[in-house]
């Protein structure tokens, strides 16, 4: 069986990339997905909870740096770390287009500790992605209130029903340190 920290990080991995939901039956072009991304590059902090399961109530906070993938197709690389009280797991998520959806790994994928990004779709403030670890399928949904704020949501689905288990809240860090005001 899984530890606490060790459940935390697979279902966070998974949540941590960029957000994502199943995807939506209408696609969007290539650069409208890197725009996406672009806009998810940069610096996130915030916390979040575990809001079903056996371990309903655990709270975390993580600390991720996301940077759109320029080589190849869209996509979008997140690495940093959560914490569980005084336990940090590193964080790492790919996701990139491939043919008409999206493909990628949280962790190091469901041939190690991980998930697989099985599809995707990418909108104007979401992306919404299809994960999979053997009899696990579920969806991300990360999507941005504004320039400065990502919820995301995790679900797995239980039967026939979507059921919410993470939710987090990053807020995006920005340098205080106005453009100018350093004298050269």
């Amino acid at each position: 069986m899984y530890s606490r920290t060790s459940l935390v990080a697979r279902i966070l991995a998974a949540a941590v990339l960029s957000g994502v939901s199943l995807a939506s039956a209408t696609g969007h072009a290539a650069g409208s997905d890197k725009a996406f991304f672009d806009r998810v590059s940069g610096q996130w902090k915030g916390p979040g909870e575990i809001v079903a399961g056996k371990y309903k109530g655990t709270k975390f906070t993580c600390e991720l740096t996301g940077a759109s993938i320029d080589q190849g197709p869209a996509g979008l690389k997140m690495d940093g770390f959560c914490r569980v009280g005084v336990f940090k797991q590193p964080m790492t998520a790919t996701i990139q287009r491939g043919g008409k959806s999206y493909k990628g790994t949280f962790l190091d994928g469901s041939d190690g500790k991980g998930l697989d990004v099985i599809s995707g779709n990418v909108g104007k403030d979401k992306v919404v992605v299809g994960i999979n670890r053997k009899k696990l399928n579920g969806a991300m949904i990360a999507r941005l209130a504004d320039d400065r704020t990502m919820n995301i949501t995790i679900s797995v689905k239980v039967e026939e029903t979507m059921v919410p288990v993470i939710g987090v809240s990053l807020t995006r860090q920005v340098d205080e340190i106005a453009v100018g005001s350093i004298k050269p």
